[in-house]
């Protein structure tokens, strides 16, 4: 409708002045439409309204006005000059625009290239993912996520950089790609985290001042793993980390057959690592939970201020069930009054087809608590586990 603008300021001003006595000249809205123009429209658009807000003004100032001709001379002088002026500021915009325009595809591009959207499945699992910035226009932030089939189980990385801008743009590629790698070699998630802290800390050796010493990442680590055919995962020195029993009879017997498969489908675990980060959600039959790590541990990057135990949590993780990783973007959201959004109780008594809905409902739901306001960038990891018999992967 802005686009109308300019036509309409100079239809206000045919209209005003053939409403007005001869001897009184409305020349605003001539002077308007050129500069409404400019804002608005193209550079073929801003110069035919010129033209006509011009010729309107030296039409009414020979015809139909009957001022003096001192004042209707500079009336129309002063139309013509506001009208060459808004045919090149028209001109910077355009160009400004194109260069916002190749930036923002180039920036695009960059966050793809850094964050490429992993596959809709990840071994057994269903993934999806989002990332939401904190303006629209900023394509680029510190948050990051990845998603691995090892021989280990499925691994996810899901973390957010300190800062903005290149140097957490290089953080990301740093950790992303030392994950990747990591994800592969190493047997266990405190090894894996060993390879992201050294990585930082070498990152760091380029940095000058300050931001040496803040080179660091919250982050979580995950790896969802049968333990019946996978390796087995020790805890790092000093950690402890609880393991659920798995559901199912110890013993033979009749049945024997049918209950070892309902323990082989009830066994499989999260393997969860958080290094300083928001703990994930794990929602189930109506139930969402924060899965809390055992003992904190430092931010990734921040081992050389104190040895910090990296304790691996076990969680039960059945069929049907889904996990939900985030960024403090979504569990620092506040509403109007300050409160902050709280996932695990806004998702309680909720249930999702597959992750994808699960995203997006999370996402009109903060949108609703924040009334469209977002102060900090947003990046979602999720993951299911399909239940016995879902044939939903294959619709």
């Amino acid at each position: 409708m802005a686009r109308w603008l300019p036509a309409a300021l100079c239809a206000l001003g045919v209209v005003l002045d053939f409403a007005t006595p001869r001897d009184v000249s409305v020349s605003a809205p001539f002077a308007a439409a050129p500069l409404a123009a400019a804002a608005f429209l193209g550079l073929r658009g801003t110069v035919l309204t010129g033209i006509l807000s011009s010729g309107a003004t030296i039409l009414f100032s020979v015809f139909h006005d009957s001022g003096n001709v001192l004042e209707a001379e500079a009336r129309s002088i002063t139309i013509v000059t506001v009208s060459v002026l808004a045919v090149g500021v028209n001109y910077v915009l355009l160009r400004s625009g194109s260069r916002l325009a190749s930036a923002r595809s180039i920036a695009e591009a960059v966050q793809y290239a850094v964050l490429p959207t992993p596959p809709s499945h990840v071994g057994a699992l269903s993934v999806a993912t989002r990332y939401r910035a904190a303006q629209a226009e900023a394509r680029i932030g510190g948050d990051f996520y990845a998603a691995e089939e090892t021989p280990y189980g499925v691994r996810l990385l899901l973390g957010d950089v300190r800062g903005k801008g290149l140097d957490a743009v290089a953080a990301v590629v740093l950790l992303v790609g030392a994950f990747r790698e990591a994800a592969e070699r190493e047997a266990t998630l405190p090894g894996v985290a060993a390879r992201l802290d050294r990585a930082l800390q070498r990152d760091a050796h380029r940095l000058q001042g300050a931001a040496r010493l803040e080179d660091f990442s919250t982050a979580v680590l995950v790896e969802v793993v049968d333990p019946s055919t996978q390796p087995p995962n020790p805890p790092a020195p000093g950690a402890s980390p609880t393991t659920p029993e798995a559901p199912g009879a110890a013993g033979g017997g009749q049945g024997s057959a049918a209950a070892e498969n309902r323990a082989a489908e009830e066994q499989v675990v999260l393997r969860v690592l958080n290094r300083g980060h928001p703990a994930p959600v794990l929602l189930h039959r109506g139930r969402a939970a924060l899965l809390e790590p055992t003992t904190p541990a430092l931010p990734l990057g921040m081992t050389d201020l104190a040895v910090s135990p990296q304790q691996v949590d076990e969680f039960a993780f059945p069929p049907g069930a889904q996990l939900l990783l985030y960024t403090d973007g979504l569990s620092e959201a506040r509403n109007p009054e300050g409160d902050f959004y709280q996932p695990a109780e806004r998702l309680s008594r909720a249930s999702f087809a597959d992750p994808e809905k699960l995203l997006a409902a999370v996402l009109v739901d903060v949108a609703a608590h924040t009334g469209g306001r977002s102060a900090d960038d947003m990046a979602l990891l999720a993951v299911a586990r399909d239940a016995p018999g879902d044939t939903s992967r294959d619709a």
